[in-house]
């Protein structure tokens, strides 16, 4: 397949486009951030970049605290307009009809509307051109109880999470594979005896075979249906 070379350019995608809280109970402010993602698991980092220019800069190197609220698909038309719009001038809120619940950890608050929300506490800044980044300890997550079965797994495919892919808004596609799949070992079959006359012969003789025949075994069929496929999403400005 033919490849054509295109000029450097911010083309990683999907990216998680984030309702990112700053500020405090009191005074606050939600601004949308595709650039941020995984920095370490132990323990916990992730970052966001954020432009100097952007009203929430300054809100940040005051707190020093966040919290990425990861929307659904439902949020998508309050997702594009937080980041489109300046907190400086309006409550977005208000004015998306969102609300705010307290933290656990950090004093930024959490939108409630967002199934899942990570607390993060800024542990350095680096300027990296055009975007600041912010890096974070993650200190706290919290979900909607409904994502949550009884072993405490958190099933990310009832979220309805939102995607982002170079300036286009998508749904989460089915579910095509697990970590780790690609290694699974087909299960071993057990070694039977070839069906030979001789060994018809000895089960005919035994005093089960008439009286206590094997049973058949179903095959046992796993159903594992997805969601549609992934499809765009259209929003504008409001």
């Amino acid at each position: 397949m033919k490849r054509k070379n295109l000029s450097p350019g911010a083309l990683t995608a999907p990216l998680p486009p984030c309702m990112v809280t700053v500020g405090d109970m009191e005074k606050n402010n939600i601004l949308t951030v595709a650039w941020t993602g995984i920095l370490a698991t132990v323990p916990p980092k992730t970052y966001i970049s954020v432009r100097p220019s952007r009203h929430s800069h300054g809100m940040l190197g005051v707190g020093q605290e966040f919290v990425i609220n990861l929307p659904p698909a439902s949020l998508v038309k309050e997702v594009d307009f937080v980041g489109i719009y300046t907190g400086a001038k309006m409550d977005k809120f208000e004015r998306c009809s969102l609300t705010r619940v307290k933290s656990q950890k950090v004093s930024p608050p959490t939108v409630a509307e967002c199934p899942i929300a990570l607390e993060c506490r800024v542990t350095e800044v680096i300027s990296m051109g055009s975007h600041d980044v912010f890096m974070a300890d993650i200190v706290s997550v919290s979900c909607h109880d409904e994502l949550i079965d009884s072993e405490g797994k958190i099933h990310f495919e009832n979220a309805d999470l939102l995607a982002y892919a170079h300036g286009e808004y998508y749904t989460l596609g089915e579910r095509i594979g697990r970590f780790g799949f690609s290694t699974d070992k087909p299960r071993r079959q057990e070694n039977k005896k070839p069906k030979t006359d001789e060994n018809l012969k000895a089960e005919s003789k035994s005093p089960f075979y008439e009286s206590a025949p094997r049973a058949k075994q179903k095959k046992k069929t796993v159903s594992d249906k997805g969601k549609p496929h992934g499809k765009r999403i259209k929003a504008g400005k409001e």
